[in-house]
């Protein structure tokens, strides 16, 4: 978990791939081993290997339920990163509807960390709406979930940026310029904590700026979002393809997959 906070994904998967493969060895079916694919799962998804990570986690899924149970917190922590690795494959109407059934289920449920994989799958349903362009819908799940008392720290980040997302989504950028701005004073305040969303408020600061009409600003603030994924995730994490996606439109190109913001 320290390699993954520290941005240093291959490390974290080889590492979490070796206890995985030495508990199963020592301890058969142990809870741990599981544990520690989901964590290799995760590193996979921050190295831009969204296919390979979902087909960890599909493999991971009936494990995590027999052995945790089927509404168990970290079952449905599983599930809620399944489902937002589903939108950087393009599969964003199953990722909308496994988030909201998490989301159900996490509410229900007394555990005292529920109320934050409830949070967490309700800001993959703003992710999940605002790919499928249906902004309006995701600007009020990321406004919802961000008045809860449980949106702290990176869970506050990345749903400020989902909300800028939809913001822009709908033509209304100098909110979404306010947002995103908001999201890179909590980055600055938690950079042991950000790494996986490395390019994601440059990003919505230069969508925002290029719907100002401040183009230079947005092709300099566009080309440092590509810079800082390819060196942090990779040049095939889907953020990547969203940052080469708006210099092309910045450039008058044909836009691509992530151009609406």
């Amino acid at each position: 978990m320290d390699l993954l906070k520290d941005g240093r994904f291959a490390e974290a998967e080889a590492e979490a791939r070796e206890v995985a493969s030495a508990r199963s060895a020592l301890h058969g079916d142990d809870p741990y081993a599981p544990r520690a694919l989901s964590i290799a799962a995760v590193a996979m998804g921050a190295q831009g290997r969204h296919a390979e990570a979902l087909a960890q986690y599909d493999e991971l899924l009936p494990v995590f339920g027999r052995i945790f149970g089927a509404e168990h917190l970290l079952t449905l922590k599983l599930r809620s990163d399944r489902a937002q690795t589903l939108v950087a494959l393009d599969r964003s109407a199953e990722s909308e509807a496994e988030c909201a059934a998490v989301a159900r289920i996490a509410d229900r449920g007394t555990g005292p960390h529920l109320p934050l994989v409830a949070v967490a799958a309700r800001n993959g349903l703003a992710f999940a709406l605002n790919a499928q362009g249906r902004h309006e819908e995701a600007e009020a799940i990321a406004r919802d979930a961000l008045a809860d008392r449980f949106a702290e720290g990176r869970l506050a980040l990345v749903l400020r940026l989902g909300l800028a997302r939809s913001l822009n989504g709908q033509g209304r950028h100098e909110e979404a310029l306010t947002e995103a701005e908001h999201a890179g004073a909590l980055r600055r305040d938690l950079p042991e904590l950000t790494r996986a969303e490395t390019g994601g408020v440059e990003l919505a600061v230069a969508t925002a700026q290029l719907g100002l009409g401040r183009t230079d600003e947005a092709r300099a603030g566009a080309a440092d979002a590509l810079d800082a994924c390819r060196t942090v995730l990779g040049p095939d994490h889907y953020r990547a393809a969203e940052a080469r996606s708006l210099l092309d439109r910045i450039d008058g190109r044909s836009p691509g997959r992530g151009s609406e913001g």
